[in-house]
């Protein structure tokens, strides 16, 4: 009797945690797929935007920018890790955090000193556990992430830069390429690097007429490519971590929905040897007393 309690709580609680898993795989289902929009939507125009710099270049324009310039002193560098608020997505913040620390490791030999900024409850808890510093921490670009609360952070690194406080910016976060290839990076974004002549087939040169002259436009848009680039960079996360969510919660449903197979097997052989034994109590009792 007591085999069949057991096992009957057991599954009660794996059922139960099965509709969590379930839930929450349902929900990273829709908001996966929101965020697959505005992530492709964004790629979309950062790669216009990249492949226009590439034919001013083709055309023979000089495409010069502060923000393009490397610096040859190395005093200040800036380390931005892009995680999640929330847990139960897999291997989507230990893989970021696993580059994160090595590229720190990287520049703390190749700068006078290094920020380490970190979007996301679990990138700060795991460099608290590593007992690494942070300098910023920022919590509100969750699942949505807005253009105009990461204007504000390019801004500053972009003012950062051109008054010389800061020489480099690194982003390490998970690079979506489709549903089914998400791994994780890090990009230089500043100095910004201008697509060469040969990355856009460098045999043709098309002729562009400029109004008013290519350093104005060129004024406005090297700083907003970075801004869209940077902008990228924080929806693919977001659209790979409720991928890695969904995955995990499926992955975890399916596993409960064979626990459950399991347990009910077990609990049927259970009931049966009780009902087997209960009923060969009573024939032996009611052999008993006809032997009287």
């Amino acid at each position: 009797m007591g085999k069949t309690k057991v096992l009957d709580r057991r599954r009660r609680s794996v059922r139960n945690i099965r509709k969590i898993t379930r839930t929450m795989e349902l929900i990273s289902t829709a908001q996966f797929k929101r965020a697959m929009d505005r992530a492709a939507a964004g790629s979309a125009f950062a790669d216009r935007l990249t492949a226009l710099l590439g034919h001013l270049a083709a055309s023979g324009t000089e495409v010069t920018h502060p923000l393009l310039q490397a610096r040859s002193e190395r005093r200040q560098a800036v380390l931005l890790v892009l995680t999640s608020n929330r847990g139960l997505c897999a291997g989507y913040n230990s893989s970021v955090m696993r580059l994160a620390v090595l590229r720190r490791k990287q520049l703390e030999e190749e700068y006078a000193k290094l920020s380490v900024e970190v979007s996301g409850k679990r990138g700060v808890s795991a460099f608290r556990f590593r007992r690494l510093p942070v300098d910023e921490r920022y919590f509100h670009f969750d699942t949505r992430p807005a253009f105009a609360d990461v204007e504000v952070l390019a801004r500053r690194y972009m003012e950062d830069f051109l008054g010389g406080r800061i020489d480099r910016v690194d982003v390490a976060y998970t690079k979506l390429e489709s549903v089914s290839r998400q791994y994780p990076v890090v990009e230089t974004l500043l100095p910004y690097q201008a697509p060469a002549e040969e990355e856009n087939g460098g045999l043709h040169r098309p002729e562009y007429d400029f109004l008013p002259s290519p350093h104005s436009i060129l004024e406005e848009i090297v700083p907003f490519t970075f801004k869209i680039r940077l902008f990228r960079c924080f929806l693919e996360s977001a659209a790979a971590e409720q991928i890695a969510r969904m995955i995990a919660m499926r992955t975890a449903t399916e596993n409960a929905d064979s626990m459950l197979a399991n347990l009910s097997m077990a609990y049927n052989r259970a009931r049966q040897t009780q009902i087997t034994s209960e009923i060969l109590e009573i024939v032996s009792g009611a052999e008993a007393l006809q032997a009287e």
